[in-house]
């Protein structure tokens, strides 16, 4: 039986692949194969020997060591999609609220209540103080088109009569397939971002990443540009963007990453990190994540991985070897030559790298003893070998 730890609270749509027949899920596993995870802190979580897998439910995973867990032969997943049409709806509506003064005007609404008759005349004189403009012909910018990104592309285009630039010069064929052909495509992050009314952003943070927009990209926006930043709030340079508004180049911020620095400006609208806060988007991210925990834990592939290769075979035998391993020559070679050795055949296989790190899977006409098992594991640039 697989020993599952859950480090935050995870929807119960995980027991409909995690059965109680085949895995114990708790919160104090002692020595779980698998981790389930969405936001709490795993730097200086110590890694058992035991651990074979960490599921993120969500797509970020700053919040673990995916180094550390590489070179321990863990695979971290994450899920990516799961929560995107939750995020694509904020992001639409923080396009909404940062055109219009929604929320400014209904605040104001709500001071009128001891106004009694004169309520309604004091609405119409004041409405004009929360004019803002329509979205509809307006030019918006999409930097990253990944599964949120593509989709909010798309629903400004079809739903808000928007003109959409998209930017990514590392879109997936998968993410390409659910882009609107009427998405206009750019290879230049300065031409998206000198011509659009508004900019969104929808990449991952990573050291490249961090700061991508700052003072020189502000600089280079139309005037009275917006920003939304729904993705990681690192990605944009703070003090640069207050200085922007200061300076009247940017009319308004709309994050869902409040800071101290952040709160209290007129010109920002602080979101207190709703994305992916529905219960549609909590069920589906659990139910991504303990699928692909079982999947690996019972047959090694791997689907989704953020730190090992997307490695996946079709089960058409009883007995496989799932290896983990190094990015260098000769590694499948060597594994294949211990188990010829011992007398074991190799009915398919499947090797795929990525980076640093490479997976191999083999189907067998048998069963490898552990002698055989422990031969492969002690080969130089060898992680991590199962049999299964």
């Amino acid at each position: 039986m697989y020993q599952i730890k859950t480090l935050n609270a995870i929807d119960d749509i995980i027991y409909q692949h995690l059965s109680s027949d085949a895995y114990a899920v708790s919160a104090d596993a002692a020595a779980p194969e698998g981790i389930l995870v969405r936001s709490a802190n795993m730097h200086e979580t110590a890694l058992p020997d035991s651990l074979l897998a960490i599921a993120r439910a969500g797509a970020g995973t700053n919040n673990i060591p995916l180094e550390q867990c590489a070179e321990a032969g863990i695979v971290v997943f994450n899920t990516p999609g799961a929560n995107a049409n939750a995020v694509k709806e904020l992001v639409i509506a923080g396009l909404l609220l940062s055109g219009r003064k929604i929320i400014d005007g209904a605040n104001w609404a709500q001071t009128l209540g001891d106004k009694g008759a004169e309520v309604g005349k004091l609405v119409e004189k004041g409405k004009n103080n929360f004019v803002g403009p329509e979205l509809k012909g307006r030019k918006l910018g999409v930097i990253g088109l990944g599964a949120i990104g593509a989709m909010v592309a798309n629903a400004a285009y079809y739903g808000l009569g928007m003109k959409v630039y998209g930017y990514d010069p590392f879109i997936s064929v998968e993410s390409a397939w659910h882009l609107s052909r009427h998405i206009i495509r750019s290879t230049d992050l300065d031409d998206v971002i000198a011509q659009c009314d508004y900019i969104t952003v929808h990449v991952p943070l990573m050291d490249k990443t961090r700061g991508m927009l700052g003072e020189a990209q502000f600089a280079q926006m139309k005037p009275g540009a917006v920003v939304l930043n729904f993705a990681r709030g690192e990605l944009v340079d703070n003090p640069a963007m207050l200085k922007a508004l200061a300076d009247g180049q940017l009319r308004r911020y709309v994050t869902d990453f409040p800071s101290a620095e952040l709160i209290g400006n007129e010109n920002v609208l602080c979101i207190p990190h709703l994305g992916a806060s529905t219960p549609d988007s909590e069920t589906n991210c659990a139910d991504m994540a303990a699928a692909q925990l079982k999947d690996y834990l019972e047959n090694g592939n791997i689907v989704n991985s953020v730190n090992f290769p997307a490695c996946s075979l079709p089960r058409t035998r009883d007995h496989r070897l799932c290896v983990l391993h190094r990015n260098v020559a000769n590694m499948v070679g060597q594994v294949t030559a211990a188990l010829g050795a011992a007398g074991v055949n190799i009915d398919t296989m499947i090797n795929k790298s990525r980076g640093n790190y490479a997976c191999t899977i083999l189907e067998l006409d048998g069963l490898p003893d552990e002698a055989v098992v422990s031969r492969i594991a002690s080969i130089n640039g060898i992680l991590r070998v199962r049999a299964m």
